[in-house]
């Protein structure tokens, strides 16, 4: 017999760390190699772990609710026949003689952007005095209004007076509780000082109180952030798109016989956005301090509700690289596996720019919130028929058309009224002039 230590895996880019939700297996219980054997929570996606070796679940290492770094141990199992030594250390994971200090410099990129969100000073990874604050306590921090006042004032119990997750979590509790008081922050004033603070709300035994869950409280906070961050403005063209309509219900039943797929419209949408941003590619940008990215790749990231009530955003990758037919797959694959839970955390991530089908749930127009650090996104609204002044050559005539809205927001940033109205028109060109007798 030999014991096998298993630890979080890397699941994906940036994401350094996870919440234990569910262990699947109980200690005691044989599992197979491959074999689900509990279900971790990122700021990305939840998602299932399999297990790195066949035998039996010695030991779980990690409780349920715990926030593990990646490269950490979080169960050890048994196994068949002798280990001649532990797995190697990837690049992917922290190295095991150094293991805090790597998953914190690794980690310094993944929360770079949401520090940069606030209109504030971030809470800084070493404090004047030379303290060392985790990712995990300054997100705490960031979320619970602690000041780095606040931070410095707090008796760590870890290593060298670190402060942990528990000190952080148990300081934040008492100051609920009035048992300890704020230091004031010696800090210059910020616009952060100066942000609204909402008036309380007045609540009656008739009222329904609904906690917020985990994703909830995410998509909050960067809605919230990207307002902060990028000066919104939003140019609305009405695009005819009757030959789009007509071609699409010629080869509607033809494309799902062949292909096995149904043809619906949003992938001929994107297919027309990912021309557009061929054309103008100053839209496919990110903001990095004072300098302007601009991104090689066409990613486009769909947005999706969930039967719960809440919104993801799976991303096509390469979405330049893709036929009609590999965009109709994808959109079909990445919203079925989202509305299952199936996704994995790197379709959720690197997307250059994003679409919101507001159509779907019957809306003409929408004015969306940008996916920071992307600078535009794009709402298709609902194809609607509509009688409308059609010229021929034998004068203007009254005919039906189907039509809708294309709601174009972007960061004022970087994108100027004229680009963000040229390319949400440029999209609506491509669409009038589709051609009735493309091939499929």
């Amino acid at each position: 017999m030999a014991t096998v230590e298993m630890v979080m895996p890397k699941m994906g880019e940036s994401v350094m760390e996870g919440t234990v939700l569910t262990w699947l297996k109980n200690v005691g219980e044989t599992i197979e190699e491959d074999e689900s054997i509990l279900e971790v929570a990122t700021d990305k996606v939840d998602t299932e772990i399999p297990a790195t070796h066949a035998g039996v679940l010695k030991e779980v290492l990690a409780n349920e609710g715990e926030v593990i770094e990646v490269g950490k141990p979080i169960a050890i199992i048994e196994t068949e026949g002798e280990v001649s030594e532990a797995a190697p250390a990837t690049d992917d994971a922290p190295s095991q003689d150094d293991p805090v200090e790597k998953a914190e410099e690794l980690l310094e990129t993944a929360i770079s952007t949401a520090s940069a969100a606030s209109n504030g000073h971030p809470v800084p990874r070493t404090s004047d005095s030379g303290k060392f604050f985790s990712p995990l306590v300054r997100s705490i921090a960031k979320e619970e209004s602690v000041s780095i006042a606040e931070l410095e004032s707090i008796d760590g119990s870890g290593k060298e007076g670190r402060v942990t997750k528990n000190d952080i979590l148990s300081y934040v509790e008492n100051k609920k509780q009035g048992k300890v008081s704020a230091p004031v922050a010696k800090a210059q004033p910020t616009m952060a000082s100066a942000s609204y603070t909402p008036s309380p709300v007045a609540v009656d035994g008739a009222d329904e109180i609904i906690e917020m869950d985990r994703m909830r409280k995410m998509i909050a906070e960067r809605m919230v952030a990207s307002k902060h961050i990028s000066p919104h403005v939003t140019s609305f063209v009405e695009a005819d798109v009757s030959k789009v309509v007509a071609w699409r219900n010629k080869v509607k039943n033809e494309f799902l016989q062949r292909e096995g797929e149904k043809l619906t419209f949003t992938p001929i949408l994107i297919e027309a956005i990912v021309k557009a941003i061929k054309d103008f590619p100053l839209i496919n940008v990110q903001v990095d301090g004072d300098n302007i990215v601009k991104k090689r790749a066409i990613n486009i990231g769909m947005a999706t509700a969930l039967p719960s009530g809440n919104l993801i955003v799976p991303v096509i990758h390469n979405a330049d690289q893709l036929s009609l037919i590999g965009i109709t797959k994808k959109v079909n694959d990445l919203a079925i596996r989202a509305r299952d839970n199936k996704l994995k955390p790197d379709e959720l991530q690197g997307g250059t720019y994003t679409v919101s089908n507001v159509g779907s749930f019957g809306n003409v127009m929408g004015t969306p919130i940008i996916m920071q650090p992307q600078v535009a996104i794009m709402a298709l609204g609902a194809i609607q028929k509509k009688p409308s002044v059609v010229e021929t050559p034998e004068g203007d005539m009254i005919g039906i058309r189907s039509k809708m809205f294309l709601s174009h927001s972007y960061d004022h940033r970087v994108v100027d009224g004229a680009l963000g109205g040229m390319f949400v028109r440029k999209v609506a060109d491509y669409l009038e002039a589709y051609d009735l007798n493309r091939e499929i």
